[in-house]
């Protein structure tokens, strides 16, 4: 029997990749902005979130990326950081989203005079006040921008706030032509600290960033990864043959942060139907769901979940599946993930099942 959309939105969902930046209220980001003189394309809510929705929908990552300078642009403030996190959580809470990853960059911040240290406690302290009496728990991944050359320095900001809230270290931007090999010094760190490491690899470029990804830089997950399926060779018949680093990523359970609807707007897929999470979750790699940037692609975990029914007709076995996937690779420690499994997950996708 199909899901109701209200009885998506009531199930328990995990977000292991969503960017802070990515996933502003239309009406925050003119309010902050007027508050410092921020020039934006439109200042109505409405038009104003047509043209981020119409800027990320041009199939290409690089101009994709171009919808950030004015996100990032107004999130250059304690107040304003603090709103933006107290409101992410927010939303994520009223979209059934019991734990997040939420990822942002220091770097993009510091405009204003802010230092990165300032930064990163104003948004901790914005996803307290939001996670407040909700049931939502937040894991904070602190990004390194792959185009700049000062991703040891965020590596190290990111360890010394593990305790208030920070579970891991991430690079992200443009993928071709800035490998992840360029910030091995970085990762290198984490390691010798044991500190958690996701990689933006293998979505507008393909197996050598994820190579270079998991055998040189650590990665314990794949932001996207969804390139993968270059490696793998599909019969007629529906048979599949993994290619040797395929088969590693599926052997050793390495999560893939899928992001279908963004996917589609970066230009990977033409639509949501023709993606290829349905085939690695047919052939089990550990593939789990996500958002990535909500404003942007005008997307909530719920309708990622709806574009997976109506694409592929899942349910809620295969839902619970992703869902349970995600949490058991989350960054938080594993005490808590069970609990979060047998307390929350488990007993909410029960009655459906």
């Amino acid at each position: 029997m199909s899901l109701t959309p209200d009885q998506l939105r009531a199930l328990p969902k995990v977000v292991l990749h969503d960017h802070l930046d990515g996933g502003l209220r239309p009406a925050t980001v003119i309010e902050l902005a007027d508050a410092i003189g921020h020039d934006l394309p439109s200042h109505d809510p409405g038009k104003l979130a047509t043209w981020f929705h119409r800027g990320a929908n041009r199939r290409d990552l690089a101009l994709y990326l171009e919808c950030f300078a004015h996100t990032a642009g107004v999130m250059q403030t304690v107040t304003g950081l603090h709103r933006v996190a107290r409101e992410c959580a927010e939303d994520l809470a009223a979209d059934g989203v019991v734990y997040a990853e939420v990822r942002f960059a220091p770097e993009l911040h510091i405009e204003r005079g802010l230092t990165m240290d300032e930064v990163i406690e104003a948004v901790l302290d914005g996803f307290r006040a939001g996670t407040a009496g909700t049931g939502l728990v937040i894991g904070t991944l602190v990004t390194a921008m792959r185009t700049a050359a000062v991703s040891r320095q965020i590596a190290e900001l990111a360890v010394r706030h593990r305790d208030g809230g920070v579970v891991g270290f991430d690079i992200a931007g443009r993928e071709k032509g800035f490998p992840p090999t360029l910030h091995l010094d970085a990762f290198h760190y984490c390691q010798r600290e044991n500190f958690h490491i996701t990689i933006h690899a293998g979505e507008a470029f393909g197996l050598p960033s994820i190579w270079e990804a998991i055998q040189y830089c650590g990665a314990e997950r794949l932001g996207h990864g969804i390139r993968i399926v270059d490696d793998i060779a599909v019969a007629p018949d529906g048979g599949a043959s993994l290619g040797r680093l395929a088969a590693f990523v599926r052997d050793r359970r390495i999560p893939l942060e899928v992001c279908p609807t963004s996917n589609v707007h970066t230009g990977v897929y033409e639509s949501v139907r023709e993606h290829s999470i349905d085939l690695l979750r047919r052939l089990r790699f550990r593939v789990t769901l996500n958002t990535d940037n909500r404003l942007m692609s005008n997307v909530s975990m719920t309708s990622e979940m709806q574009a997976l029914v109506d694409a592929f007709g899942y349910g809620a076995a295969e839902l619970q599946w992703l869902t349970l996937n995600a949490m058991k690779s989350a960054f938080w420690p594993f005490d808590d993930r069970l609990r979060i499994i047998d307390e929350v997950i488990k007993p909410g996708y029960a009655p459906h099942l």
